[in-house]
């Protein structure tokens, strides 16, 4: 476990926060530093075909030793989400913690209360690793990223386990909305796929939301204030009264909860000549994206016919797809991790995701990827933490995983 928690705690030292406005891929450089860190890492410990990409993705295998057993691949994602900093992290280990409210020492505000975090009860008694409240932690992802470099050297270590071939797979701006658009599955060549990126401990997420984005363009009229009567059209007075306009009773992500559908809007920018609002578009059913998107062209359209000087324009993009219509193709890729929980003594728990992994584009791709469980907490927020033990049943699930498809033909 000191291995474990030595590796998380080198690797969420580089910054790697992706960065949404930019053409550059990785989006920040820091995410190629980790990247070059993990590739060395691999072949130290004995990983064959290492690469690093100029994209930045990583990638190495582990080599199997079970003659015509099925290749699979472990992945998880380098970079943090951009909503709050990744810089200087400040690691705050809590060892056999109290079950108290944890107040973080670096900013005395910031307090992850119990009342208020699902779990954080139930690990009285256990490590867990916080920042110390000015940035968040990035355990999303860098707890899976250590659970799979843990899980892979275990293999590397130990001939006693019998498995085929496991590809190590480490992507860059999943938080982005970019992290498979520099993977090839066919170089991959698994036969399924498992991306270390959930919650807690011993979860199997099997669904996930569908996903669009929408940017909401709206074009005004400038002028000189001084002059402006009847001639000016601010845009921002305009994205002030489209967001009023959006339902917030429901199909908002302040009042949905389990499978309910959202519109959340995120970012607002601009000034009077022109606003953006960019949006995401949320369902467990593709279907309903549609019908999401017609909430917001309605609404333009509506404003557009009350201020006919302006022009609002909606466009939306396919961000990804529900990985249950997918993994039907390959059963054995959730069947056979469940059983793997099982083999460890530890019952798992399906989960839907209110949210979406690379998981996601991948099983749309072909490679059917379910999302399993890697002990990280209240991520993309400095009150992000993570527990040890919970993690170390991740590498444990790993290796049985392993063995489970080594037993496959």
């Amino acid at each position: 476990m000191d291995t474990l928690l030595d590796r998380f705690l080198r690797y969420v030292k580089v910054e790697t926060t992706a960065v949404e406005d930019t053409d550059k891929y990785p989006s920040s450089p820091g995410q190629l530093e980790l990247g070059r860190m993990l590739a060395e890492e691999m072949r130290a410990i004995g990983l064959s075909d290492v690469s690093i990409s100029e994209a930045g993705v990583v990638m190495g295998t582990v080599p199997g030793n079970v003659r015509g057993a099925p290749t699979i691949a472990w992945l998880a994602h380098q970079d943090t989400s951009p909503e709050s900093s990744a810089k200087d992290v400040k690691p705050n280990i809590i060892k056999n913690y109290d079950g108290q409210d944890i107040v973080l020492p670096g900013d005395k505000t910031k307090v992850i209360k119990v009342a208020e975090t699902d779990g954080l009860a139930e690990l009285k008694g256990k490590t867990l690793i916080t920042t110390d409240g000015t940035t968040l932690l990035g355990a999303d992802d860098k707890a899976g990223v250590a659970v799979i470099m843990t899980a892979a050297e275990t293999l590397m270590k130990d001939p006693q386990h019998k498995h085929g071939p496991v590809r190590v797979v480490f992507t860059v701006d999943e938080e982005v909305g970019r992290g498979t658009d520099k993977v090839d599955i066919a170089k991959i060549g698994a036969t399924a796929a498992y991306t270390l990126d959930g919650e807690a401990a011993a979860g199997i997420e099997n669904e996930t939301f569908s996903a669009d984005m929408a940017t909401v363009t709206i074009t005004g009229v400038n002028i000189h204030p001084g002059f402006a009567k009847g001639r000016m059209v601010n845009a921002l007075r305009l994205a002030g009264q489209f967001l009023t306009r959006l339902p917030w009773h429901r199909l908002a992500p302040e009042t949905t909860e389990k499978r309910e559908p959202f519109l959340h809007p995120y970012v607002i920018e601009g000034g009077v000549p022109e606003a953006k609002i960019r949006i995401l578009l949320r369902s467990f059913e593709t279907a309903e994206l549609a019908e999401l998107a017609k909430v917001l062209q309605t609404i333009a359209a509506t404003l557009e016919a009350e201020h006919p000087r302006a022009k609002i324009n909606v466009e939306v993009k396919k961000q990804y797809r529900n990985m249950r219509e997918h993994l039907e193709k390959e059963p054995r890729a959730v069947k056979l991790a469940v059983e793997a929980y099982r083999r460890i003594g530890v019952e798992p728990l399906y989960q839907s995701i209110r949210g979406g992994t690379d998981g996601s584009r991948l099983s749309e791709m072909g490679l059917p990827t379910p999302n399993l469980s890697c002990g990280m907490h209240n991520f993309h927020s400095p009150l992000e933490f993570a527990c040890l033990e919970e993690m170390e049943t991740a590498v444990k699930a790993l290796v049985e995983l392993a063995r489970l498809w080594g037993e496959q033909k």
